[in-house]
């Protein structure tokens, strides 16, 4: 056990133990002893006192406060006395109420956050299993109905299984992003970074996606014309989720015969920064602060109709915090949202 050595109280303790012996022998001397001492002897003594009553006090305070200390240690279940160990015994009062002070915060907040990881836990369970379970009831219930008979007329037959295919896509489409989450959270997944055209890759993405905003009647454009390449560094493949995320997600929750605007603009030597802009209905302030998590929808019913697995602002905040940088979100509601992450830029020599 390492102790502080904190001599203030042992100190002050023997000089007043000290001067009071040195009187009483200096005034038995005096009154009953027929010759004085010599000075020497005095001071001798005076030494010897001292030492011995300093060296007893700081060993019995040290080891008192140390077996009291224990005591409430074993005794406060928030505390672990194998924690106590690790530090250090002072025989100062105030230093070590901070001590034990800042120690039993410290173990509080993580009992905090350990229930937090709780409620985190158990809300993700039951997310997941609703997520899971409402596809699954759907098949089942194409599946049944076909067995029942169903299946010999051709017309509702062909409906039936197109619509039990659908639930099945939904299913798979949640393994994928769940097998994606944890890949990106036990950084198994291998960034293959490398310089890519940015604007290229974003008027790709536009293509892929123009027939999906046209049945929302809604128009992907930037937000001025970039005639030269913008050289980023990244996972392509990666980034292209990323953004493909974002730009489904606006059309999805867009508003009709609106316009979703992407612009890229310069944030520091190196960086640039990404964004993602609509004019759609807009996230409340309450929302914000949750909806990167897995599962968060802010309008469950109306999330759930436009389908997804709801895990894709999750990914997408994986994938950037991956190639270590920052990804944010804005929106004022009933306006719009705007989504916009940081990329390393690429410097051509």
């Amino acid at each position: 056990m390492k102790i502080k050595k904190t001599y203030y109280f042992a100190f002050w303790t023997s000089v007043y133990i000290t001067i009071f012996t040195a009187i009483s022998f200096f005034l038995l001397a005096y009154f009953f002893l027929e010759s004085y001492f010599k000075l020497s002897y005095i001071l001798l003594y005076i030494v010897v006192v001292f030492t011995f009553n300093f060296l007893i006090t700081q060993y019995r305070l040290e080891k008192f406060i140390y077996q009291r200390i224990k005591k409430i240690y074993n005794s406060v279940s928030i505390l672990d006395t194998s924690d106590f160990n690790k530090t250090p015994i002072t025989t100062d009062i105030d230093t070590l109420s901070r001590d034990v002070q800042t120690f039993a915060k410290n173990k509080q907040q993580q009992i905090k956050n350990l229930n937090l990881r709780e409620d985190y836990r158990r809300e993700f369970l039951g997310n997941i299993s609703h997520e899971l379970k409402t596809p699954l009831f759907t098949v089942q219930g194409y599946l049944l109905t076909l067995s029942d008979g169903a299946i010999n007329d051709k017309k509702i037959s062909k409906k039936y299984i197109k619509r039990a295919n659908k639930g099945v896509e939904r299913l798979i489409s949640i393994v994928k992003d769940l097998d994606m989450i944890s890949k990106l959270e036990s950084a198994d997944l291998n960034l293959k970074k490398e310089p890519f055209n940015l604007v290229l890759m974003i008027r790709n993405i536009f293509e892929l996606l123009e027939m999906k905003a046209k049945k929302r009647h809604i128009t992907l454009s930037f937000n001025k014309n970039y005639r030269f390449p913008i050289m980023v560094i990244g996972d392509a493949e990666r980034i292209e989720q990323v953004l493909t995320n974002l730009l489904v997600n606006s059309i999805k929750y867009g508003k009709i015969d609106g316009i979703t605007t992407v612009s890229i603009e310069p944030l520091k030597k190196d960086k640039i920064l990404i964004k993602v802009k609509d004019d759609g209905e807009g996230i409340e302030a309450k929302h914000l602060p949750r909806i990167f998590e897995r599962f968060y929808r802010v309008d469950s019913s109306r999330s759930r109709e436009q389908g997804g697995s709801g895990l894709g602002l999750a990914i997408v905040k994986h994938i950037v915090e991956a190639h270590d940088e920052a990804i944010f979100a804005e929106s004022e509601f009933k306006k719009g949202s705007t989504f916009s992450f940081t990329l390393e830029k690429f410097e051509q020599l």
